[in-house]
């Protein structure tokens, strides 16, 4: 059925990946698919905190995040799949925007946070800006 599933996990949110993945793993099972597992390291936008941040930072950050990432795969995800393990730097919806495109996803898989109005309205969620610009099928997991 789904030839390349995109599966977007959150390292700081640890529902990410424990309700994600599973998902997603069994999906490529079932469809003998390809599946790409990625992880955002958000830029730092603000000079003002960028400033603060010791010399190197986003360097160690995503070092740090490749290391975390490559663990979490290893340890959540049938080995026998073929999967592809990627890393991103940058807005984070637009990170995965590019990432469906690169991979030719048919379909992204993505935890999300229950629906909080306040939160909801101030800065929206990363999954409801990929499900309004994804040009293939979002599969939203919550608790």
């Amino acid at each position: 059925m789904y030839k390349t599933i995109l599966v977007t996990i959150d390292l700081t949110h640890k529902p990410s990946w424990e309700l994600a993945l599973p998902e997603a793993e069994a999906l490529a099972k079932s469809s003998g698919g390809v599946l790409h597992v990625l992880t955002v390291v958000p830029v730092v936008r603000s000079p003002l905190v960028a400033g603060y941040l010791p010399e190197g930072f986003e360097t160690h950050a995503l070092e740090d995040a490749r290391s975390q990432l490559n663990a979490i795969v290893a340890e959540n995800i049938d080995q026998s799949i073929d999967i592809h393990v990627h890393l991103a730097h940058g807005v984070v919806h637009t990170e995965i925007l590019k990432a469906i495109e690169t991979h030719h996803a048919d379909l992204v898989v993505m935890a999300s946070h229950s629906p909080d109005r306040v939160r909801e309205f101030l800065v929206g969620s990363q999954a409801d800006r990929v499900v309004r610009r994804s040009p293939v099928s979002v599969l939203v997991v919550r608790k």
